[in-house]
């Protein structure tokens, strides 16, 4: 189906009927954008709610057995007001019927979180005229919870070879029980991306609130420039590192693939956006792509002598962090000292034990935690053929007065991570875009 385009449109461009005449807009302009991955409503300004916090909210008093009508009621209201707005002969009395008597018998938070898009989609595709393809059946997850891709790809190809056009909402599948299994938050972005893998697609859009990706976070540095062109590995380091428009996980369905990925903005559908591919001998105008960062980490140091010709360590001190089930970020290291960057939330209430198990297992000279700790990553896939890279970054940072706390290169030289003090963040990001863009 290489004539296909996937096309996923995000809880903002779904927002309202007038949203919904702007999604139909961009999908009739094309007629290549065949199947249309749906999200639940988002926000209609910023006070608003999304549906799906609506659908916790409300889930959540039905598993207590509190009182839920007035929650449902809101719910039923904004699809009503959408049907009504779009003038649609149209009634979901029994699915509402239906949703709410399975909140009473605790469905659930997955099936809760899950109604959004369900019946997000039964809307548009009577809007669209298109057929609706609920992806029970369709998408699989294992008992384990993990998604079962090549079950779906086997199950959902030649479903979707049947049909010229459909609607399919995003967000959820099922287990081998038959229960409903959601993927994380922005999950959405993941099914358009399953879908575009098994229709074979020549592009997988995905239209929201912006017009791409951006070289830096814009509530931090005002007007940055946008990124004309991202690599499948560019967008994984900078979307880890907190670069929010799309969901890391949605390039593994169509990176074997060699499917690409255009981001586009659903009110400024004539923006470029940002394209997404395996590789590029395009060169960027600069010679970093973006710049991501995220607060709320901690620092384990560890100081020994000798530590370089001690067989084992680094593994003795990963092992005492898996016994408190804890990841670790990165783990720069020196002749006689060692870092370990985690996550504060994961490890708070754990600290002394974590400490013992480590000097149990390592008898260090020292070691201590340092915590409000922020990461910025500095991606570029021109980062490797240009000199003095790493020099600029940290010439930046001092003519700002920041303090660096931890510098990690990987072997690719395709991103440069450093840690600095919270209160540091912005005013460190600030000045590395400045050094390489302005």
């Amino acid at each position: 189906m290489r004539d296909t385009k996937v096309v996923k449109f995000g809880g903002t461009s779904l927002a309202d009927a007038n949203q919904f005449k702007k999604v139909a807009d961009i999908i009739h302009a094309d007629k290549t954008r065949r199947f249309v991955v749906a999200s639940a409503p988002g926000k209609r300004f910023p006070e608003d709610t999304k549906i799906t916090d609506m659908l916790y909210s409300c889930y959540d008093k039905a598993s207590k057995g509190e009182n839920f009508d007035s929650e449902f009621n809101a719910i039923e209201e904004r699809y009503n007001v959408i049907i009504k707005d779009l003038s649609l002969d149209l009634s979901l009395d029994e699915e509402f019927k239906y949703i709410k008597a399975s909140f009473a018998h605790s469905a659930g938070r997955d099936y809760a979180a899950s109604r959004g898009e369900y019946l997000n989609s039964i809307v548009l595709a009577r809007y669209l005229g298109f057929p609706f393809l609920d992806t029970v059946g369709l998408l699989y997850f294992n008992e384990s919870g993990e998604f079962d891709l090549d079950r779906t790809i086997s199950t959902l190809t030649p479903k979707l070879a049947t049909l010229e056009y459909a609607v399919i909402p995003g967000f959820y599948g099922s287990m081998p029980n038959d229960t409903i299994k959601t993927f994380s938050r922005g999950g959405s972005d993941i099914t358009g991306s399953i879908v575009a893998r098994a229709a074979n697609a020549q592009l997988y859009e995905n239209w929201n609130d912006v017009s791409g990706f951006l070289i830096c976070d814009p509530r931090i540095v005002k007007d940055p420039k946008p990124i004309t062109t991202l690599t499948y590995r560019e967008l994984r380091e900078l979307s880890y590192m907190g670069a929010t428009v799309f969901h890391e996980d949605a390039i593994f369905p169509v990176r074997t693939m060699g499917i690409p990925i255009n981001i586009k903005n659903t009110n400024h559908p004539e923006d470029p956006g940002t394209m997404i591919v395996s590789q590029t001998v395009d060169s960027s105008k600069y010679v970093i792509t973006g710049i991501a960062g995220k607060k709320g980490f901690s620092a384990i140091t560890i100081e020994k002598d000798m530590m370089n010709s001690t067989v084992g360590f680094g593994r003795n001190v990963l092992r005492a962090l898996e016994k408190s089930n804890l990841c670790f970020e990165h783990m720069p290291s020196g002749i006689d000292t060692l870092s370990v960057i985690v996550n504060t939330d994961s490890i708070k209430g754990k600290e002394k034990i974590v400490l013992d198990e480590i000097t149990t297992r390592t008898h260090p000279d020292h070691m201590e935690i340092e915590d409000n700790l922020a990461l910025i990553a500095v991606v570029g896939r021109g980062m490797r053929k240009a000199r003095g890279t790493a020099a600029k970054i940290f010439t930046a940072l001092a003519q700002a007065k920041v303090n660096i706390k931890m510098i990690d290169q990987g072997s690719s030289e395709l991103s440069i991570i450093i840690g600095v003090s919270e209160e540091d963040f912005e005013e460190a990001m600030s000045a590395i875009y400045n050094i390489f863009v302005q």
